[in-house]
């Protein structure tokens, strides 16, 4: 195939420049997508621009684009599908493998090589290594006895002991959290556009209305946890603070530098009643790495937007 990425004239119809529009747009997007999100997983941002918001429309131009070029070759998969049958041609040993006719498919090789793989070969290699894939990560997900075989896990297969041992981007010393800030002398503070504020304790905290709900994280470097959360509800805090009906929930961190320091969160992710500031994992206060003293989690918001080690939140009105 890729000797008729060079022929010349490189476009000779419509169709065909579509065709390797897309194309372009589909492998670039993939290639994209791998590269970044490795670079992110590694903590290397060789590049000058947000990788979540990169990674985000990345992945829409790579649908599109695959939408789009199925939607172009649709005719073509649909000739060559009826054309034989998909049973035989599993049953098909190597030696009876034979070269395709070239009609008029421009994709056919001129001159092709003796098979090497029959086809059912082929598809059995791509199952296998797609099975592997599946079970070397699915641990990280899944928890359990499972984590063990999570070997491609980004973040590993052992993030501690008990209710906190599930996976972590950040850790606290990563941030620079020191305990001195997440002590005794930790406040949240709760701020409004008018200018109020209202300050708590993490013991204060726990003696408000407390609710438990089983959230995910998700995270954008392709991973997911879900784990059991306990913590007071994000719009309880807001009508603590004399706020009704804000527009906007700025929360900050303690961390200082990177690009998540702060969330801008939505009125519509504010009023889910599942939307919580978080003191508690399965039945135990967060660990250093999870975010004590509080962190927030927010049901169907990227792992990134979940801001741990919260000092401040600021509700707002336009």
């Amino acid at each position: 195939m890729l000797p008729k990425l060079f022929l010349w004239p490189p476009v000779r119809s419509v169709t065909q420049a579509l065709e390797r529009l897309t194309l372009l747009l589909l492998v670039g997007g993939v290639l994209f997508e791998i590269v970044t999100g490795l670079l992110n997983i590694q903590y290397w941002y060789a590049f000058p621009f947000s990788f979540y918001t990169a990674h985000f429309y990345g992945a829409w131009v790579t649908i599109a684009a695959l939408v789009a070029h199925v939607a172009l070759k649709l005719p073509h998969m649909i000739k060559g599908l009826r054309s034989r049958s998909l049973r035989n041609e599993l049953r098909t040993p190597l030696e009876a493998t034979h070269p395709e006719d070239a009609g008029d498919d421009e994709l056919v090789v001129s001159d092709p090589k003796p098979a090497t793989i029959s086809r059912r070969g082929l598809l059995g290699a791509v199952g296998a290594g797609s099975a592997a894939l599946l079970v070397t990560t699915v641990g990280q997900t899944l928890g359990g006895p499972f984590r063990n075989i999570a070997l491609l896990a980004p973040r590993g297969r052992d993030q501690g002991d008990g209710p906190n041992d599930f996976p972590v981007n950040k850790t606290a010393a990563y941030r620079h959290i020191k305990p001195s800030q997440t002590g005794s002398s930790w406040r949240l503070t709760l701020a409004t556009a008018a200018g109020s504020m209202a300050s708590l304790s993490r013991p204060q905290l726990l003696e408000l209305g407390l609710h438990t709900y089983e959230l995910p994280i998700a995270c954008v470097e392709g991973w997911s946890t879900v784990q059991t959360w306990t913590g007071v509800r994000l719009r309880d805090l807001a009508a603590l603070a004399g706020e009704e009906g804000p527009d906007s929930v700025l929360v900050e961190s303690l961390q200082q530098g990177g690009a998540f320091g702060s969330v801008l969160l939505s009125p519509t992710q504010l009023l889910d009643p599942q939307s919580l500031l978080a003191l508690k994992v399965n039945g135990a206060d967060l660990s250093p790495d999870h975010g004590f003293p509080a962190r927030v989690i927010v049901p169907a918001a990227p792992g990134v937007h979940n801001t741990k080690w919260v000092r401040q939140i600021t509700f707002t009105k336009s």
